[in-house]
């Protein structure tokens, strides 16, 4: 088996136009009463700087701790969850928004990066097709919670 040696890190990036004026789609990720409509089942709190939260998906009995490094109402949410995520707004018109999602500062063995990264994409472009659905057509999309077997 041939070991994969990385010169940088992978950088994780995905996108997507949400069809709603941008302060609803920013909302939709800092506010918790939205997010756990289409995300994690559970949060501590919203998104706001310095704040620390935790999110909960409560059907995997999974949780995670959450640092907001910064928060730019309508543009851009960067945070510590543990790599960097960082998330930014684009408004397109006044009932269109590009949203982009970029996770980055991925550490270990180059195998386990590789995956970490492919996995990241995975799900933030789960999540983004989610919060599509939901903000545009109101239909939850159970995709998050169902991307495992029921345990």
């Amino acid at each position: 088996m041939t070991m994969l040696n990385l010169k940088e890190a992978p950088v994780v990036r995905t996108s997507m136009l949400i069809r709603r004026p941008v302060e609803e789609v920013f909302q939709a990720i800092v506010d918790p009463e939205v997010t756990t409509k289409f995300w994690f089942t559970k949060s501590s709190g919203r998104l706001d700087n310095g704040k620390h939260v935790t999110w909960e998906w409560e059907m995997y009995g999974v949780a995670g701790d959450v640092e907001v490094l910064d928060v730019e109402d309508n543009q851009r949410i960067v945070l510590a969850w543990p790599t960097k995520v960082e998330w930014n707004f684009q408004q397109i018109s006044e009932q269109e928004t590009f949203v982009t999602v970029i996770n980055s500062g991925f550490e270990g063995e180059g195998d386990d990066i590789v995956q970490e990264a492919i996995d990241s994409m995975g799900g933030f472009t789960m999540v983004l097709c989610a919060m599509k659905a939901l903000l545009e057509h109101g239909i939850i999309l159970t995709v998050v919670a169902d991307k495992a077997p029921p345990k």
